[in-house]
């Protein structure tokens, strides 16, 4: 269990433990996509609770890539002063924090419809598609290139706000998870086609990234391995794309999952399984990328035990893990941990602080308002 409060070093950034926050978004910004006083409560909750190292909830990089009325910005120049309030939050209490650079790309589509904008941008117009039916368009290549501008641009500010770290997101049906899977991603041009040009928007941005962020400062990413449903990307391809991105210069890859399919079970957002040996549904995944792989890996999903977190580690299954779910109800999860506990998280995954979000309330967990629902 002591190799879940080691230190780790994470390109130069020591993490006080191996235990991650995974990016979960809050949906309590400002409506001009500036800090809240309420995400500076909970980001110094996280960070008094224990946790090594914070991902921030999805921040967007460019407007057409925004997904809610309550989401933060690095668009522009303006976020900064906030978000650095965000890493003095976390700093004083002795944590790191990333934040999560993010697109939505066609998921942007029912935002988009509600504000009265135009469909959303997407890499192919995929008609009739019985996992997304909202308006959407393809991108073209200028507009492609304006968002790849835009993640570098987002990551200078990020640097200049004092984050330890950033993380682009490339899973979970966003952007990035669109233009890597074959069933999103239907170009015949430099961005689509090849297993080659599916992952040219993930080295692009690496390339802009850097150009604004210099070659010592952590550039993470979020990979979605696998489509949850056939066909679309395959786990080979996924598998083969991880190997492709570390060797590239990502400095640390979070594995989880892509596209989503027609329920939760098919998503990130798996229900519960209380057995011990389905606990961390994606952990075997990771294990597979840590096999090839010379970059710190973190694994995510459905992790609920001390004992299975520490398990990942001791297996040499990933580097660091990571919770998100959990961590909404008890932020102070990983400080009881640390000192000897070996309760499971109270989480059920019931999903009830998804579907929250989707009603564009601020994040809660079912549990604190009805705790005999557990």
């Amino acid at each position: 269990m002591s190799g879940l409060f080691e230190p780790f070093q994470l390109k130069g950034v020591t993490l006080p433990n191996r235990l991650v926050r995974s990016a979960t978004f809050d949906n309590s910004a400002e409506r001009d996509g500036q800090v809240s006083q309420r995400q500076l409560t909970l980001y110094g909750n996280l960070a008094q609770g224990g946790v090594g190292l914070v991902v921030s909830g999805i921040v967007y990089v460019h407007e057409s890539g925004r997904v809610a009325m309550r989401q933060n910005s690095l668009a522009d120049d303006q976020g900064i002063p906030g978000l650095a309030k965000l890493v003095d939050a976390v700093h004083a209490h002795g944590g790191k924090i990333a934040v999560q650079l993010f697109h939505a790309g066609r998921e942007a589509a029912r935002f988009r419809q509600f504000t009265g904008g135009e469909p959303a941008w997407a890499p192919s117009l995929v008609e009739h598609d019985p996992y997304f039916e909202h308006p959407h368009r393809a991108m073209t290549a200028a507009e492609i290139e304006e968002v790849v501008a835009a993640f570098g641009a987002a990551a200078r500010r990020a640097k200049e706000a004092g984050f330890d770290a950033v993380q682009v997101h490339g899973a979970h049906a966003y952007l990035f998870a669109q233009f890597l899977s074959p069933h999103a991603n239907r170009r015949d041009d430099q961005w689509g086609g090849s297993l080659d040009n599916r992952l040219r928007l993930h080295l692009a941005a690496l390339d802009a990234i850097r150009e604004q962020v210099g070659p010592e400062y952590p550039v993470m990413i979020k990979l979605g391995l696998a489509d949850g449903f056939e066909p679309g990307l395959s786990f080979d391809d996924g598998l083969e794309a991880a190997v492709r991105l570390a060797r590239a210069g990502y400095d640390c890859l979070e594995i989880s999952q892509g596209l989503r399919g027609a329920d939760y079970r098919a998503s990130e957002f798996r229900p519960e399984d209380k057995r011990a040996e389905q606990e961390g549904y994606f952990r075997a995944w990771a294990a597979e990328v840590k096999q090839r792989v010379s970059v710190p890996v973190i694994a995510v999903g459905g992790l609920r035990t001390p004992a299975a977190c520490a398990e990942v580690l001791d297996r040499g299954q990933a580097d660091l893990v990571a919770l998100s779910r959990p961590l909404i109800s008890q932020p102070d999860l990983v400080a009881r941990w640390q000192e000897g506990s070996q309760e499971r998280s109270r989480c059920i995954s019931c999903n009830k602080c998804m579907e929250v979000i989707i009603k564009g309330k601020a994040l809660s967990c079912i549990l604190d308002q009805e705790p005999s629902a557990a």
